[in-house]
């Protein structure tokens, strides 16, 4: 019987767990599309490729360097939201 007990507290140990880990992912979320929504302009990843094999006079417009380097700044500003929510979050968690 007393394991029984026992299991059931750690049951409901890993729900509670659970439930704390949606919640805190649901915040994240609300926090960062609020954070998405005060951007001026917010930009996409470009996910056609540069192709390699085109003329030498159009290959600085389909430059793959300029290309993985917008990607990288853009990618870089999402994970700037992401830090703020999380940050937002544990500073509103800690009041």
């Amino acid at each position: 019987m007393e394991a029984g007990k026992v299991a059931g507290k750690v049951q409901k140990t890993d729900q509670e767990q659970d439930a704390f880990v949606l919640d805190r992912r649901r915040r994240l979320h609300e926090l960062v599309v609020a954070l998405i929504q005060q951007q001026d302009e917010l930009k996409l990843l470009d996910g056609e490729a540069p192709h390699l094999d085109i003329a030498a006079s159009s290959a600085q417009a389909h430059d793959p360097a300029r290309w993985l380097d917008r990607n990288r700044r853009v990618l870089q500003r999402y994970q700037a939201l992401v830090r703020s929510a999380v940050t937002i979050d544990a500073l509103l968690d800690a009041e």
